[in-house]
């Protein structure tokens, strides 16, 4: 079992949870005690962190396994107190989980780049499909300018390099 610290040294997956949980949340990692469980009350009194940022990061993690919990209840008030740990060892898990998430879209964007042919006003930007443009007859409907073929070669071709990386680093076949 890796420390926090050592997760966080890997760049990539350093990368990959600030995304999730900000600076914040990569500070509440670091100071986390490791010696038992913390409710979310003692882990900012601990870390000096805000509680509502302790709690965002702490239900964000959990979310993707990478925390969990124990719920606890006092018989006297009926209020439920939940205690916390880490489980950074399910960090590969869940970064494949996202990059299959992040994979499905690719592809499908991917289809939809490849199976259709673009026009482009040069002057406003705006991007239409060949039926859109053949519906406007080649006329922009943002700014009455000439729409022309527009070729999207590299961004297909970058789209397929980049599903190829995923599934190699997912060991997709």
């Amino acid at each position: 079992m890796a420390s926090h610290e050592e997760i966080l040294a890997d760049k990539a997956i350093f990368a990959y949870l600030h995304r999730l949980i900000g600076d914040d949340g990569i500070e509440l990692i670091r100071r986390f005690p490791t010696d038992k469980e913390y409710s979310d009350e003692e882990l900012a009194e601990i870390t000096e962190i805000n509680l509502n940022s302790v709690r965002n990061t702490l239900y964000t993690l959990y979310e993707h396994r990478l925390a969990r919990y124990r719920r606890i209840k006092n018989n006297e008030t009926g209020w439920l107190t939940y205690l916390w740990l880490l489980e950074l060892d399910n960090m590969y898990d869940s970064v494949a989980k996202d990059l299959e998430i992040v994979l499905e879209k690719l592809r499908r964007r991917y289809k939809y780049e490849n199976e259709n042919a673009f026009y482009n006003c040069e002057s406003c930007g705006s991007t239409v499909t060949f039926t859109d443009a053949m519906d406007s007859q080649f006329v922009c409907q943002e700014c009455d300018n000439k729409l022309i073929h527009f070729d999207n070669d590299l961004l297909v071709n970058a789209l397929q390099r980049r599903i190829a990386k995923i599934e190699e680093n997912l060991l997709h076949e």
